[in-house]
């Protein structure tokens, strides 16, 4: 019968049991406890735990409420022997103050798409000091996930190359080069490029710049192409920041744009990849005696509506981190399933001017 032995009495129980159903757990709660707490048969429980759709939405609803009552977690370990998965998701982050709330917002994406499943987050901190392929070799070598997912792709990542190699299921922010199609989530930077250098023209800045990131990223070249596709349209200048990029210090940014404002033919137009090199930016365009809005423009990218309460005058177009995170996760899953077709998304950018 569907349910097992929900409806037994104490008599019926193994004598170990009796008097023992609802009782909380003294030490870590098992299959076993809730079973003994629920009358039901072990069996039972660990369908109702994976949503096993054969058993009534009430027996799984009430073994769930239990196990999160007391605290229940699957042993890794021994899901791992019997089924060859840890129902782990890795995520590999790297703190980047490049970016507000980046890595908070692709927490929550992630953790919304992985709701309802039988999956946990796992966070991977990706120090300063470490190769980035290091984590990757770690976690695929020791099977600690079923899936990994990881930001700041590169043209030819190694990462990449090595899950593909491996065929071990992943995801990443951003694309390669690789020949290989591979699942990745990114966001339209050349569109956005060549839109924000488009916007610039209208305002009528006869040159643009930006700081850009690393040049080993693949969406530098995204940027690159768009702003060099609609100067070209325009008919007006751009130059590429020298000496800096996204992951300089802010102080060096601002430096770099005060001294650059003072030679000659200077930009006008700014545009940013992300709103900590805005806020640099700005910041320097103003003490080389520039009015933002007037002799001075910038457009941005933007991940919250934070940006905006401190530089109304700046433009920005969003990049939302947390659909990012949900297209991930949701990716991530149906590779885990099986799927080979259709794993990735390019979220295009929306274009909102005052006028």
């Amino acid at each position: 019968m569907t349910g097992g032995r929900g409806n037994v009495s104490d008599e019926e129980l193994p004598p170990a049991t009796r008097g023992k159903r609802g009782a909380k757990p003294s030490g870590k709660p098992t299959l076993k406890t809730i079973a003994q707490m629920t009358g039901l048969a072990v069996t039972t429980i660990s369908r109702a735990l994976n949503n096993a759709p054969e058993l009534a939405q009430e027996t799984r609803d009430r073994v769930q409420k239990i196990a999160a009552e007391i605290g229940y977690l699957p042993d890794r370990a021994a899901l791992r022997l019997k089924t060859g998965r840890t129902n782990v998701i890795a995520l590999l982050l790297e703190p980047d103050e490049q970016i507000y709330g980046f890595g908070t917002n692709l927490v929550t994406g992630i953790t919304e798409a992985l709701r309802d499943t039988a999956y946990h987050l796992v966070i991977t901190p990706l120090f300063r000091n470490v190769p980035p392929i290091e984590p990757i070799r770690h976690i695929v070598r020791n099977r600690m996930a079923d899936g990994v997912i990881f930001s700041k792709a590169e043209m030819f990542d190694e990462r990449i190359r090595f899950l593909l190699d491996s065929d071990f299921p992943f995801v990443s922010h951003g694309r390669s080069r690789w020949p290989e199609p591979h699942p990745f989530v990114d966001f339209d930077n050349e569109a956005y490029a060549y839109g924000a250098t488009k916007r610039l023209a209208e305002r009528g800045c006869r040159k643009v710049s930006i700081v850009l990131p690393d040049s080993a990223l693949t969406y530098t070249e995204h940027l690159k192409a768009g702003i060099a596709r609609a100067a070209a349209e325009t008919g007006i200048a751009y130059e590429f920041a020298a000496d800096v990029n996204l992951g300089s210090a802010t102080d060096a940014i601002r430096n770099y744009v005060i001294k650059r404002a003072k030679r000659p033919d200077p930009p006008d137009g700014y545009v940013c990849a992300s709103e900590v090199s805005a806020l640099a930016v700005i910041g320097a365009l103003t003490d080389a005696g520039l009015v933002l809005g007037k002799n001075a423009h910038v457009v941005t990218k933007q991940s919250t509506s934070m940006f905006m309460q401190f530089q109304p005058n700046a433009e920005t177009v969003q990049e939302d981190f947390a659909d990012a995170g949900r297209h991930l996760g949701r990716l991530l899953l149906r590779q885990i399933s099986g799927e080979t077709e259709g794993l990735t998304h390019i979220a295009e950018p929306k274009f909102d001017w005052a006028d």
